[in-house]
């Protein structure tokens, strides 16, 4: 592994030490697991809108007013 140096703001860097999961997680840890929470949620989302566009396609949906009926409002 190849090491290098970065430049933070002290800012940033207590947001970074406020993110960690333990007192001895490094900062290349809780960049890490940020970056694999993006890439997970990111690929969750297009499955969710794919999903949901398939289901209003099919009809499957409830307008507002449906809802609001439903509800009793």
């Amino acid at each position: 592994m190849a090491a290098t140096t970065i430049q933070v703001s002290q800012e940033m860097k207590a947001a970074l030490e406020r993110l960690k999961l333990h007192p001895r997680e490094t900062y290349e840890e809780v960049i890490e697991r940020l970056l694999e929470d993006l890439r997970e949620l990111s690929q969750e989302t297009k499955r969710e809108i794919e999903r949901a566009v398939r289901e209003i396609k099919a009809g499957k949906y409830r307008t507002h007013g449906q809802l609001k009926a439903e509800m009793g409002f």
